[in-house]
């Protein structure tokens, strides 16, 4: 699955556009390698570092979606390695 599209479905942003732009700005490792490119395909059991909106985020990816659904389905996609609090 393309990175953006599972970003959005799993409720990470709001729009395709917007984690189009978070990955094209190098926000985005993959198993520890950086990731420029939204097209970027996403597999099961991948580790994600996320670094946006004054947070870094380590999460492993535990499904793939096949649409954007309610919080509480979005939440069973991914497992939150690291409840970091924001940055200051």
């Amino acid at each position: 699955m393309r990175a953006d599209k599972w970003l959005v479905f799993a409720r990470f942003v709001k729009t395709r556009a917007i984690a189009a732009e978070i990955i094209e700005s190098g926000h985005l490792r993959v198993n520890g390698a950086k990731v420029k490119k939204p097209g970027y395909g996403l597999s099961v059991g991948d580790v994600l570092t996320l670094a946006y909106a004054d947070r870094v985020r380590l999460i492993r990816i535990l499904d793939l979606a096949e649409r954007r659904g309610p919080a509480t389905e979005a939440q069973q996609l991914y497992q939150d390695l690291d409840a970091s609090p924001p940055l200051e």
